[in-house]
């Protein structure tokens, strides 16, 4: 491999500055500094799952996409309307299979905010199945409350299965958290009904993405 040599010359030019110019270069420096550096702790986002942290397929690996600002382009099933777009974050998985998962965390403004939301969350899922038949006449749907996980501000673990009249049936698993003012929900889903879900890998699934949520 041969090395050029560049014979340009280059030409410095000198530029006389007062001590008012250069004060007032250093302070502007210094307020983009603070702006650059509150806005990156303002885009921090929260940890998230991996894909070994989900129930194993039996079949195939799990593929996670990245990490996005802001909600999925489509509500997960049963979580429409009720997470904001401000402070979010989301991440989605995939597999080989029909079996899919999506993780969404909020940085809410406070603690209080975000147990005002877990609540929300909480209600909205439970109340998912109800909701669905009233909207789908002729179909079925069920729910299960999988009971409470002890980690940090403490999570929640749902079921919901549904279907309609000559079609697959679906069943989705639902982990609500918190840790401090952040707040995350681990959607799991693939066809199939209640009784065929990993709901105790999923329970540890949920306990991992809520510990994941601020640490460093």
């Amino acid at each position: 491999m041969f090395r050029r040599t560049d014979t340009r010359t280059t030409r410095t030019t000198r530029t006389t500055r007062t001590p008012a110019l250069v004060a007032t270069a250093l302070a502007a420096a210094a307020a983009l500094a603070l702006t650059a550096s509150g806005t990156a702790t303002a885009a921090t986002a929260p940890g998230f799952l991996n894909g070994t942290d989900l129930p194993p397929h039996p079949s195939s690996p799990w593929y996670p996409g990245k990490i996005t600002k802001g909600l999925p382009e489509d509500a997960p099933f049963c979580l429409d309307g009720v997470l904001p777009a401000a402070g979010s974050w989301h991440r989605a998985f995939g597999t080989e299979f029909d079996t899919g998962a999506v993780q969404i965390s909020v940085r809410a403004a406070s603690g209080a905010a975000a147990a005002k939301l877990t609540t929300a969350l909480e209600r909205k899922v439970a109340a998912c199945a109800a909701d669905w038949l009233r909207a789908n006449p002729g179909g079925t749907a069920s729910w299960q409350d999988y009971g409470k996980l002890t980690v940090e501000e403490g999570a929640h673990v749902y079921g919901v299965g549904a279907s309609i009249p000559e079609s697959e049936p679906g069943v989705h698993l639902y982990g609500i958290g918190r840790d401090g003012s952040t707040v995350t929900v681990v959607k799991w889903g693939q066809m199939g009904n209640l009784p065929d879900a990993p709901v105790s890998a999923f329970k540890k699934t949920t306990t991992t993405a809520v510990n994941k949520l601020n640490r460093s």
